[in-house]
C-alpha cells in the first residue's frame, strides 16, 4: 500500500534552529525537498563533497600508472594540492620538451656566450650554425631541468596513489549528512523571532513528531495534501514483496502518491519475464551461484538494501532455474532423454505456437488483472463497470490475437457476446453523465484505445521472440566451438582446438549472458512500467518519500 502522509508545518525559536533540525532528523520521520536549497552555505557542503568525490577519483586513476606503494593517510586538500601541482608540472614540461627539440639540433652551446659576442659585432654564422633566437640557457640545463620537473611530477603521483582513499571514503557519509542539514537550514523560513519549515510526515509517526514537539517546544500544523499538491511516495508492500522496493530505487521510479502500489504484481510477472528472457537454466544457475557468493560475502555486514537485492536475485535465479527444467534448455542444448517430459514436450513444438499461445496467455491475465483491480477499487460507483468492461475487451483481443497467428481457429460465438457486452459497459459507463461536457471528448478516444489492447497483448510475444534468440546464440556458439575439434585432426591440432573451443564456449556464453541482462532490463521493465501500468493508470510520476535523517 501506499502510505498516508500528513503535510507539516513546524515552528521554532529561531535561535533554536540548529538544535531543531537535529532532532528533526535524530526523528527520521519528515520528508524535506532539500533540492530547492541553493545557499552559499549549501553551495560549500556540496563543494567539500565533489572535492572528496574528485580525490577519489584521482588516486584511483594515479593508482593504474604507479607501482604499488605505501598508503598513507593524506587529506583531500593534501590530495587535490598534490595534483594542482602535477598539472601545472605537466604543462611546463611539455613546453620545456618542445624546446628541447628546437634546440637539439644546434648542440649544447652558451646562449650567454653567443648573445656578448654578437653584441661586440662577431659575425657567428661564418663559424657556427645557430638559431635566429637564442635560448634563455644551455641545453644541458634545459634536460637537467626536464629531469628535475620529472622527479617532482613522480613524486607527486607516488603520493597521490599512496593515499589511502578508505579513509576519504568513511567521510561520504558525514558530507551527506553536512549538505543536507545546511539546505534544511536554509529551507527554514524565519519571520521575526520564529523560524517556519515545512515538509511532509507518515500519518502513523504523527504521533512520535508530537511528542518531539512537546519536548522541544516546536509548534506544529498538520493536514491532508490540498488539491494540487504531490506529496512523496511511501510503499509499504507486504512483507514478501518487500525487496521490490530495491528494484524501483534502483530505476528511480515511483508511483504518483494517489495511484496504486502494483508492488505484488511487478515482483510476480516480473519473475517470469526474468526466467523466460534469459531462457536458459544454466544461466539461471550461474546467477544463482553468484547471488549465493554475495549472501556469503556479505554475512554480518549486510545492509538493508543489500539483502533486498540478494533476495530479489535468488527468487529469480530460481525462476531461471525452473524454466530451464520445464523448457530443457542448458547453455543452448538439451539433455538427452527429457523430451519425454509433457511439459517440456509441449513448450517443443516446432511451430512454435504453443510458446506464442503461453506468452499471450500470460499477457492478458497481466492486463486483465490491471481492469479487474480497477474495478474492484472503484465499487460501488458506476465507472467500475467500464473497467470491467475493458477486461473483457482484452480477453475478446486474446482471441483475436492467437486467431490472427493461427493458435485459434477462428473466434467462438461467445467470445463475441463478451466483446458486444464489453463495449456498452465501457463506452456507457467510462464518462458519468454529469462529466460529459467536461469528460466527453475521452469517449472519442476509445475506439483507438480499444485497438490499441491488440497491440498490448501482442507485445508479450517478445518474451518468446528474446528468449528464443537468446537460446540459438547459444546453440550457435556450441556449434561452432564443438566443430573445431575432429578426429581427422592430428593429435596437436586437436589441443590447440580444444583450447580455442573453451575460449569460444566463454566468450560467447559470456556475451550471451550479458545481453540477457539488458534485455531484462529493456522488456521486462517495460511490460511493467508501461503495457501494465497503462491499464492499471500508474503514471510513475511520484517521487520517493526520502526522511531528513542521519546517513
Amino acid at each position: 500500500m501506499i502510505v498516508k502522509m500528513k503535510h507539516l508545518d513546524l515552528l521554532c525559536v529561531s535561535g533554536e534552529q540548529e538544535a531543531t533540525l537535529k532532532a528533526l532528523r535524530g526523528l527520521g520521520a519528515v520528508h524535506l525537498d532539500l533540492g530547492a536549497a541553493n545557499g552559499v552555505a549549501t553551495a560549500e557542503a556540496k563543494g567539500a563533497a565533489a572535492d572528496a568525490e574528485k580525490a577519489v577519483l584521482l588516486i584511483l586513476k594515479t593508482r593504474e600508472t604507479r607501482e604499488a606503494v605505501e598508503k598513507r593517510p593524506h587529506d583531500v586538500a593534501e590530495v587535490l594540492a598534490c595534483d594542482e601541482e602535477r598539472t601545472r608540472l605537466k604543462a611546463e614540461l611539455e613546453d620545456l620538451k618542445k624546446e628541447i627539440r628546437v634546440y637539439e639540433p644546434y648542440g649544447d652551446f652558451d646562449p650567454a656566450l653567443a648573445r656578448k659576442l654578437l653584441d661586440l659585432g662577431i659575425e657567428l654564422g661564418k663559424v657556427a650554425t645557430l638559431p635566429d633566437k637564442l635560448p634563455s640557457r644551455r641545453l644541458a640545463q634545459m634536460r637537467r631541468d626536464e629531469e628535475r620537473m620529472q622527479n617532482r611530477i613522480n613524486i607527486l603521483s607516488d603520493k597521490i596513489a599512496g593515499t589511502d582513499e578508505h579513509a576519504i571514503l568513511k567521510r561520504f557519509p558525514e558530507l551527506k549528512d553536512r549538505i543536507e542539514f545546511e539546505a534544511a537550514k536554509e529551507l527554514m523560513q524565519r519571520e521575526g523571532h520564529v523560524a517556519v519549515l515545512s515538509g511532509w510526515i507518515p500519518e502513523k509517526r504523527t504521533a512520535e513528531l508530537r511528542a518531539a514537539a512537546a519536548k522541544g517546544g516546536w509548534g506544529l500544523l498538520l493536514r491532508d495534501a490540498a488539491k494540487g499538491e504531490m506529496p512523496p511516495t511511501l510503499i509499504e508492500p507486504p512483507k514478501l514483496f518487500r525487496p521490490v522496493k530495491a528494484l524501483f530505487d534502483g530505476l528511480g521510479i515511483a508511483p504518483a502518491y494517489d495511484e496504486a502500489d502494483v508492488s505484488v504484481p511487478f515482483m510476480c510477472y516480473f519473475s517470469v519475464f526474468f526466467a523466460m528472457l534469459v531462457g536458459d537454466g544454466a544461466y539461471g544457475a550461474i546467477f544463482l551461484a553468484a547471488t549465493l557468493l554475495g549472501w556469503w560475502k556479505t554475512r554480518g555486514k549486510r545492509s538493508p538494501l543489500a539483502k533486498s537485492w540478494l533476495v530479489m536475485l535468488t527468487v529469480f535465479s530460481l525462476a531461471t532455474v525452473g524454466w530451464g527444467i520445464l523448457s530443457n534448455t542448458w547453455f543452448g542444448a538439451a539433455i538427452p532423454g527429457c523430451r519425454t517430459w509433457p511439459t517440456v514436450e509441449w513448450l517443443g513444438d516446432a511451430t512454435y505456437k504453443n510458446m506464442m499461445l503461453l506468452c499471450f496467455t500470460i499477457g492478458v491475465s497481466h492486463l486483465m488483472l490491471a481492469r479487474i483491480w480497477n474495478g474492484v477499487c472503484m465499487l460501488p460507483d458506476s465507472t467500475a463497470v467500464a473497467q470491467f468492461g475493458w477486461a473483457g475487451v482484452l480477453l475478446f483481443m486474446y482471441m483475436v490475437t492467437n486467431s490472427i497467428v493461427g493458435i485459434f481457429n477462428g473466434i467462438p460465438g461467445w467470445g463475441f457476446a463478451v466483446f458486444g457486452v464489453s463495449l456498452v459497459a465501457v463506452f456507457g459507463f467510462s464518462v458519468k453523465p454529469s462529466e460529459l461536457k467536461e469528460k466527453g471528448a475521452e469517449l472519442g478516444m476509445l475506439p483507438l484505445n480499444i485497438m490499441s489492447a491488440l497491440g498490448d497483448i501482442i507485445s508479450y510475444v517478445r518474451l518468446f521472440a528474446v528468449g528464443l534468440a537468446s537460446v540459438k546464440v547459444a546453440e550457435n556458439f556450441n556449434s561452432m566451438a564443438t566443430g573445431l575439434v575432429s578426429a581427422d585432426n592430428a593429435v596437436w591440432l586437436n589441443c590447440i582446438m580444444a583450447v580455442a573451443m573453451v575460449l569460444i564456449l566463454v566468450l560467447g556464453h559470456a556475451l550471451n549472458l550479458a545481453m540477457a541482462g539488458l534485455s531484462i532490463l529493456v522488456h521486462a521493465v517495460r511490460l511493467n512500467t508501461l503495457e501494465f501500468s497503462n491499464h492499471k493508470g500508474v503514471s510513475w510520476s511520484g517521487y520517493a518519500f526520502n526522511p531528513f535523517k542521519k546517513n
